[in-house]
């Protein structure tokens, strides 16, 4: 059961004509649950507070037709199967008067399982009715309005969609509209009232809906699904696929007082629809809706993303101004904002159309300067200078080049060490949307003192301190150097111990900068060979490298098997280098023998040994 509604025409003596209308999915519904829909039962309730059945008769369908899809698969590269089945039940019934009126009603269970928008729809009925309002003899009080439009069977998913769901009145009745809920009826004991069991009497309740969704959002979309109150017009953008039940209620106002309400239950189902004709302008990141922001001249080239068109047509919004280019350069008369419309495939059944906002106010032009010393370290001030026609910025963003940034308008920034040239980059934006931006090299000095790395040294043998990177030199303390103001006195300390230099380093520019190191000083030369290496190329302890302090060299190194094979051997002074393999090949996991002979600061040599673990 896709959908239905029950209208009425009064003809006259009491008599009325009473007409209901099913839509069926002929396509994925139960043949045999279809087939059950023929004869439909029609039941009628007197009004009021206490309802009783007057009439209850089953009706043979008058007429059934497949309702035309409307849709053109030319449009869509995806079109999908649909199969709309309308079935019309019509039946004269004569009324006695009555001053509360008559409900109209019929029931049938069950709604389509694969509904998004309702709890359990596979249980959950439909129940339709009309409400004849009181009459007297030989009256007719009213004839129901009735619905223009057939059901759509196709909508697509992020695309705008509009439906008619206006009504007709032979009265001349006001009608109203709004999103109204659905109501169930039957059950899955009692599909077919009243064949298992009597029809349920007014009043109804309302469908359960499944959170967020509800009578007056049955289904998401941006914006969102709404109903125009005097039109009848239906229009969103549904942007979630599936199965939704929505319910349109139109209601007949006599002297301002509601006499009728026709409820149409509907199935809409949204689908992924690719379609063939799509008219596309870019527009702007930051600002939605708009194709571009022209801040330099008048003159504006458009774009054209469109795809699977053969014509456009272009609407540039001053005085019926066109163009039938794919790609046109149009020139604005004056600053302002214009609608541009780009209409693809005019005049043909798969047409589409976009439309944009161009903005054009020029000119804005980012600009900016700086004052300061320009040597690493030192705070450098940038002022903003950037103007335009109309306003100056109100937007800033900054990036100095180190990968430092900011959005003050005048910054102050100072650049590590060592320096060296910087492009610094401004991007300014105005209250209406204007952007430039600005790059400039800043010509900041090469700057880098360097004190050295901290070092062990073995007491009473020389050694210089290792100074760079300057043009003026200060060490301090002076004390135990040589000269305190060149980069690499030599030092004479008079004991063991941790000494702390800082170097105060300067050149011709002004520039200014320290920098510290620690020298250890150890009664005698140290050996450290690490007791276990990984060569398994992950780039950590890849390498078994020994190290030594106090030694002027090593002489050579060789390491040894467990069966006292050589694996390795280097006299490459102080560079020996274990990679870990083995005649060409990776050495086996275990313990290896390491012997290594070296020469002290005094000249003697001196042999050492000691176990390495390989593992990977």
């Amino acid at each position: 059961m896709i959908g239905g509604d029950i209208t009425y025409r009064c003809l006259g003596n009491n008599v009325f004509e009473i007409t209901l209308t099913l839509y069926q999915d002929c396509l994925f519904g139960e043949p045999q649950a279809i087939a059950q829909d023929d004869p439909a039962y029609i039941t009628i309730f007197t009004s009021g507070g206490s309802p009783s059945q007057v009439f209850q008769q089953q009706v043979p369908s008058s007429n059934t037709t497949i309702v035309d899809p409307n849709f053109s698969n030319e449009c869509i590269d995806n079109y999908p199967n649909t199969c709309l089945r309308k079935q019309v039940f019509k039946r004269s019934v004569t009324l006695q008067p009555n001053a509360t009126g008559y409900d109209i009603v019929y029931q049938r269970c069950c709604r389509n399982a694969s509904i998004n928008n309702i709890i359990n729809p596979g249980n959950v009925g439909v129940t339709y009715t009309a409400h004849i309002p009181g009459f007297s003899l030989g009256e007719c009080p009213n004839n129901s309005a009735t619905f223009l439009s057939m059901p759509p069977q196709i909508i697509c998913a992020n695309s705008p969609f509009s439906y008619d769901f206006s009504a007709v009145d032979l009265d001349g009745d006001s009608i109203s509209y709004e999103l109204c809920a659905a109501k169930p009826g039957g059950s899955a004991l009692n599909p077919l009232p009243p064949s298992n069991g009597a029809v349920t009497a007014p009043p109804y309740t309302n469908v359960p809906y499944m959170p967020p969704y509800s009578a007056s959002m049955p289904m998401s979309g941006v914006p969102a699904l709404a109903i125009n109150a005097q039109t009848g017009m239906l229009t969103g953008t549904p942007n979630t696929i599936g199965r939704f039940v929505v319910t349109v209620c139109a209601t007949e106002w006599k002297n301002g007082i509601a006499v009728n309400t026709l409820a149409r239950d509907v199935q809409l189902v949204v689908t992924n629809c690719s379609r063939s004709v799509v008219a596309d302008i870019p527009e702007l990141v930051n600002e939605p809706g708009v194709y571009t922001i022209e801040c330099d001249d008048y003159t504006v080239t458009f774009l054209n993303n469109s795809s699977g068109s053969e014509t456009y047509f272009w609407e540039f919004g001053v005085n019926g101004a066109t163009s039938t280019e794919f790609q046109p350069t149009f020139t604005y008369p004056d600053t302002g904002t214009y609608e541009v419309k780009l209409t693809v495939n005019p005049g043909t059944l798969c047409s589409d159309s976009v439309t944009k906002l161009v903005k054009v106010y020029p000119f804005f032009e980012a600009d900016f300067r700086w004052e300061g010393m320009l040597c690493p370290e030192e705070p450098i001030q940038f002022f903003d200078q950037s103007n335009g026609s109309f306003g100056d910025a109100i937007t800033w963003q900054w990036n100095f080049g180190d990968g430092m940034s900011s959005t003050e308008q005048s910054p102050t920034h100072s650049f590590s060490l060592p320096g060296g040239e910087k492009e610094v980059t401004l991007i300014a934006s105005s209250a209406i949307g204007c952007r430039d931006t600005v790059s400039k090299t800043l010509p900041l000095k090469t700057f880098n003192p360097d004190a050295g790395n901290d070092t062990i040294i073995v007491l009473g043998f020389p050694f210089n301190l290792q100074g760079s990177g300057c043009e003026f030199y200060q060490w301090e303390p002076a004390t135990y150097l040589s000269n305190s103001q060149i980069p690499n006195p030599a030092t004479s300390f008079p004991t063991t111990g941790i000494y702390q230099y800082v170097l105060h380093g300067s050149n011709e520019d002004g520039c200014h900068a320290t920098d510290t190191v620690n020298i250890q000083v150890v009664s005698e030369g140290i050996i450290f060979v690490p007791n276990a290496f990984s060569p398994n190329g992950d780039g950590l302890n890849d390498f078994l490298i020994p190290k030594i302090i106090g030694y002027s060299q090593i002489t050579s190194f060789s390491i040894y098997n467990r069966w006292g094979e050589r694996v390795y051997s280097s006299t490459n002074n102080n560079a020996p280098s274990w990679d870990g393999r083995y005649n060409s090949r990776s050495a086996e996991l275990g313990t290896y023998f390491w012997h290594m002979v070296l020469v002290n600061q005094k000249g003697d040599q001196v042999e050492a040994s000691g176990d390495i673990n390989l593992i990977r």
